[in-house]
């Protein structure tokens, strides 16, 4: 271990640790509904598909803080950092509740629109599922934002132990629900449900009680503060539209792959949910990357930010490349874990085996825009996410899947030509070093 860094390895270690957990036991959940039929695990993906963009969204939004918050202790300012903290955090939840009623009154609508050419049985599991799930946006708010303002004060334990919690909370009961109680996609819903709502509110005890840093006072006063807004939402937008423009684009493949039918719908989903899997380590780095990064532009040691963002991408290609050459040989065998049809597990080895062999590629095209954002450079982000996502994943996988008839395996390739052109972007623009110019937090907002 030696060829890690021991900051590196200290900040992220509790990271992958709770990656690891969110994506095994996500993974168990979607493994429990695949049994209960193609129908439901196709509902639940096409749904999460809509959940995880108002997910992500709320997360760069917390990105904003994050860095603001990294960056003010950088400083060695934690008096600002607390109150960069309670402006992130009410902000969010102020966001989140306008979001969750509009999604409550065009739930049935955004439905029908997206995903009306389903089988009926996928539909009517489909309006279950958001009908429950949509209610938690709040608390997912709550917790998304709090991990990534602790990460940003250099804590990933208490993130790590809270998600790890949520998780066993959330498998235990969707076991229950589903295989002893046979409450099917209710208990699916409910399961994810009651976990989001508890991680919410054990990450709010925290911040009230009060971490080595960071302390949540006089939670019934809030004012807006325009100096502190002004670099959070500097941030936080840019990194907000391109996480829509990024998971939007997303769910417009995700709707043309209904159309293929069930079985590349459920394959899909298979396929994506050991995807992740595989991208923990990168997945991890990337949120390390924005925590170093920030911390160091803070102190304006900006060739230390440089130096660890090559280091970190690089670390990050060379274990996500060792976990996918171990993966591949067996394919099939942990895609036979979520489903007994053998067209599905035939059609979702194929996927994550080419997916796989192109992982090498992915920590240029997400490591290296992690710590751009850290530095402040998110506008570039948001530009490079827009032509990569608009022009290459949506249209040549459309081109690739649907004209040439490459089916499901022609939408990934459509993917992995994005991460090409995203990465190449991105590495210009790191190499050029613009980046490094940037500033969050000038010397009025620091006082």
């Amino acid at each position: 271990m030696k060829w890690i860094r021991k900051d590196v390895l200290n900040l992220t270690a509790p990271i992958v640790t709770e990656q690891l957990f969110i994506i095994s036991l996500g993974m168990v959940n979607t493994m429990m509904a695949g049994h209960i039929g193609k129908e439901a695990v196709s509902a639940i993906g096409m749904v999460d598909s809509i959940n995880n963009i108002f997910i992500a969204f709320f997360t760069a939004l917390a990105i904003g803080g994050m860095v603001v918050v990294a960056q003010f202790i950088g400083q060695q300012n934690i008096k600002k950092a607390n109150a960069t903290m309670k402006q992130t955090l009410y902000c969010g939840l102020i966001i989140s509740f306008l979001v969750t009623i509009i999604m409550w009154l065009c739930q049935g609508p955004i439905i029908a629109m997206l995903f009306g050419s389903a089988d009926s049985i996928v539909i009517n599991n489909a309006h279950t599922y958001l009908g429950i799930t949509l209610l938690t946006y709040p608390l997912i708010t709550i917790d998304v934002v709090g991990d990534g303002l602790l990460r940003g004060a250099g804590d990933t334990k208490t993130p790590m132990k809270i998600s790890i919690l949520m998780n066993i909370i959330n498998v235990s009961l969707t076991f229950t629900f589903i295989n002893i109680l046979g409450m099917g996609v209710v208990g699916a819903a409910l399961g994810i449900a009651i976990a989001r709502v508890s991680g919410g509110i054990i990450i709010l005890i925290v911040l009230i009680r009060g971490s080595k840093i960071l302390k949540l006072t006089n939670i019934k006063k809030f004012k807006f503060d325009k100096s502190l807004l002004k670099p959070i939402f500097g941030i936080g937008l840019p990194a907000s539209l391109e996480s829509l423009m990024f998971n939007g684009g997303k769910l417009i493949t995700q709707i043309y792959i209904v159309d293929m039918g069930t079985i590349s719908i459920a394959s899909n989903v298979i396929a994506g949910s050991i995807a992740n899997l595989l991208n923990v380590p990168g997945n991890s780095l990337c949120i390390a990357a924005t925590a170093f990064v920030g911390k160091y532009m803070g102190k304006g040691e900006r060739n230390e930010a440089q130096h660890s963002l090559s280091y970190i991408t690089k670390l990050s290609t060379v274990l996500l490349t060792a976990v996918a050459l171990m993966f591949i040989p067996f394919a099939g065998k942990f895609v036979s874990l979520y489903t007994n049809n053998k067209e599905i597990i035939h059609l979702a080895s194929t996927v994550i085996i080419v997916n796989s062999l192109c992982i090498p590629i992915w920590s240029v095209a997400f490591v290296l825009p992690a710590g751009l954002k850290g530095a402040g450079d998110v506008k570039y982000t948001l530009i490079t996410t827009i032509i990569g996502m608009w022009a290459f994943r949506i249209t040549l996988g459309y081109l690739l899947g649907i004209v040439l008839n490459f089916g499901l395996v022609g939408v990934w390739l459509g993917m992995i030509i994005d991460w090409v052109v995203r990465g190449s972007l991105y590495y210009i623009r790191f190499k050029k070093g613009k980046w490094k110019l940037k500033t969050v937090i000038n010397m009025k907002t620091s006082t």
